[in-house]
């Protein structure tokens, strides 16, 4: 989900998606890093969650960040790499060639790739059926093919699975920092 979130001094209001769903307060003490150029812009909490932020709050991001002593840290967009198959465009040798590298420099060979992306090959195919994104997919996108309604509910994650495929899908996009969880 991505948030449209009021920033107010030493933290974050993200309002739920729906009347069902409870705002969040995110204090500025529970935020590791955040990243307000990332598409989306996200921001990374000492528990571990990826929560993502309107593009149009980029600067309130960084001006958040700033004021309390956030870092900010560019990270290598692995979901960026591993769902660069499913834009609706196509791509020479070479760069699927210079895609795979980049996953190899977060520790994915080309296996690894591979077997993720068949894990979630048909929910993204799905997904961008319907948005036809030819420029980027990202975790955001794959959250919300996952648990949005955008794609047949037979390809969706059941809710009582949804916590572990979170878990790993950020434990995949967590792999610049070292990590290195299984690819299945």
């Amino acid at each position: 989900m991505i948030h449209d979130p009021l920033f107010d001094a030493d933290r974050v209001l993200l309002p739920g998606e729906d009347a069902s769903v409870p705002a969040r307060v995110l204090g500025a003490a529970a935020v590791r890093e955040a990243d307000p150029d990332a598409a989306p812009p996200e921001i990374r909490t000492l528990a571990g969650e990826i929560l993502f932020v309107s593009s149009v709050h980029r600067a309130g991001l960084r001006r958040f960040c700033e004021a309390n002593g956030i870092p900010v840290r560019v990270r290598p967009d692995v979901w960026g790499d591993l769902l660069e198959p499913f834009l609706d465009t196509s791509f020479t040798h070479r760069e699927r060639t210079v895609n795979l590298e980049r996953l190899a420099a977060v520790g994915l060979d080309a296996d690894g790739a591979a077997r993720i992306r068949e894990r979630v090959g048909p929910l993204m195919a799905a997904y961008n059926s319907v948005h036809w994104d030819w420029n980027h997919l990202g975790l955001a996108d794959l959250l919300d093919a996952a648990f949005g309604t955008s794609v047949p509910e037979e390809l969706r994650i059941p809710p009582r699975e949804r916590d572990a495929f979170r878990a790993w899908a950020t434990g995949i996009a967590n792999r610049a920092d070292g990590e290195r969880p299984t690819a299945r």
